[in-house]
């Protein structure tokens, strides 16, 4: 496990730099995640590490494979000095210990729900899982593991969530191009989705 998570963060440098800060969190009965957070220029991303430990296991199998299945980590990009973007370190901790905690396999189209404002006086509770490979490349493991992916978060509004969840990830990303909507603004509005 131990030696995963050094590739991941080594991963995370080649692509980010250095970071200037990092969190841990534990739940119970979890292994710790990290976020690891990296400025560049006026964009703040924040990283998880510790997801990729375990292999995510379908959560309809009654054994979970402790080699074998989809590795990843979760990154959310911002824009830095518009909000307390800080506060997010605890819900992205919450995301990436979701497979353990719920059992569920985070993948490209997905929503994941916090119930919650991502940081204080956020628009957004929810965030779509994006494709990998754009700002962090996969890490291969050896054989037959499967590869570590870098999935980038979207934050949602309410609305955007509703709409994604009767129209599709897909036709939800095409509105927000459609519109030159910013996804890095931490208050931007919804989209108009008429």
């Amino acid at each position: 496990m131990g030696e995963i998570l050094d590739l991941v963060e080594a991963r995370l440098r080649t692509a980010l730099g250095e970071p200037d800060a990092r969190a841990d969190v534990t739940f119970l009965g979890t292994d710790r995640i990290e976020v690891l957070r990296f400025i560049d220029g006026d964009i703040v991303r924040y990283a998880t590490l510790g997801m990729s430990a375990q292999p995510m296991a379908d959560p309809t199998s009654p054994l979970a494979d402790p080699v074998k299945g989809p590795r990843a980590e979760l990154v959310l990009s911002v824009r830095l000095g518009l909000a307390d973007t800080d506060q997010v370190l605890r819900p992205l901790a919450v995301l990436a210990a979701s497979p353990q905690v719920e059992g569920l396999i985070v993948a490209p189209g997905a929503s994941l729900d916090l119930g919650q404002p991502l940081w204080t006086g956020a628009p957004f509770s929810s965030v779509l899982v994006a494709e990998p490979g754009g700002l962090v490349e996969d890490l291969e493991l050896d054989a037959p593991m499967d590869p570590v992916c870098f999935l980038p978060l979207l934050p949602m509004t309410r609305n955007e969530a509703a709409w994604k969840r009767v129209r599709g990830a897909q036709e939800l990303q095409e509105r927000w191009l459609a519109q030159g909507t910013d996804l890095r603004d931490p208050l931007r509005a919804s989209v108009p989705l008429d």
